[in-house]
């Protein structure tokens, strides 16, 4: 099999237009299409379905792709093991949501690596759909998604479609996160009503599987709010709580080193009874590596300290 042809295919996916990839690959467009039919007819399969909309992978692309990633992945190491004469670097790469405890895991993990070793790590954080994304399309390897329990049939069905194990993580209730200077800072728990002159910092993912959106926002970012601010980074979040004590967060339980540096207290609130779940995620013919077992080690003890869970 021709690993030319593999990289045109796997360009093409990822752009989803014949032009564009041959533009970007310096490759006729027509040669590129013949490529691409000399592989499907040696395949015997339907790589990609075509329309005027441009090229989406079939099912037996979905699969193709994914292999014919790791197997370009695994020649560039290997080009790169020997044109440099040097140990490959080990590679960690996990998406994530803005969560707390997995961000200490992380921390943990990184600080137990061998200072002569090499390796490069990417950590990213994210909503659901685009960490599962990215395993399926953007060679990341891990991921750890989050989505209200109510709807852990159409997620598990939508990642077993997708070719992806899952396992839970966490299973918790948000707590709320204000300033220390807030006046419901001195409380052990607050109530709705006590919410509702104050502005929320949202950084809800309104979308599930199989639903209408429209219906999920509702659930998620329910319109009896006043005031919202969304922000979508973790660090400006906890900066925007910590400077406006009229603001309050929903959060996974966060480090009490983290809530002091911020300036920041968390409270319960019995009413918000709606429970959440981690999961971790990754494609069901990938075997953890040992960087992938020693970070899946850190975010088991960092979990049962900061969340008192088992995994």
């Amino acid at each position: 099999m021709n690993l030319l042809h593999m990289k045109y295919v796997v360009e093409v996916a990822d752009i989803g237009s014949v032009n564009k990839a041959a533009e970007k690959l310096y490759v006729g467009q027509s040669n590129l299409s013949r490529a691409i039919k000399e592989l499907e007819s040696n395949l015997g399969v339907a790589i990609f379905d075509r329309s005027a909309k441009g090229m989406a992978l079939t099912p037996e692309g979905e699969i193709f792709v994914r292999y014919a990633r790791d197997i370009l992945e695994q020649v560039d190491k290997m080009e790169s093991l020997f044109s440099k004469g040097t140990a490959a670097k080990r590679r960690f790469s996990i998406s994530v949501p803005r969560a707390s405890y997995v961000a200490e895991a992380f921390v943990r993990f990184s600080q137990c690596l061998d200072d002569k070793d090499n390796f490069e790590l990417c950590y990213r954080e994210t909503n659901s759909m685009q960490a599962i994304d990215n395993i399926l399309h953007e060679d990341y390897k891990l991921g750890v998604i989050r989505y209200a329990e109510n709807y852990d049939e159409y997620y598990k069905t939508m990642l077993s479609e997708k070719g992806l194990a899952y396992k839970k993580i966490a299973r918790f209730n948000y707590v709320l996160v204000m300033s220390a200077e807030s006046h419901l800072a001195s409380r052990d728990q607050a109530g709705f009503e006590d919410l509702r002159e104050l502005t929320e910092i949202a950084h809800a993912d309104p979308y599930v599987p199989y639903l209408p959106f429209a219906q999920v926002k509702k659930d998620e970012l329910p319109d009896n709010v006043r005031r919202r601010i969304f922000v979508f980074e973790r660090g400006s979040q906890f900066e925007l709580l910590s400077r406006d004590p009229r603001t309050y967060m929903w959060v996974s339980p966060i480090p009490q080193p983290l809530l002091q540096r911020y300036g920041l207290v968390q409270l319960a609130c019995p009413e918000n009874s709606r429970v959440y779940m981690d999961m971790f995620i990754r494609r069901k013919d990938y075997t953890l590596s040992p960087l992938d077992e020693l970070f899946v080690d850190q975010l088991e003890k960092t979990k049962k300290e900061i969340l008192a869970q088992d995994i």
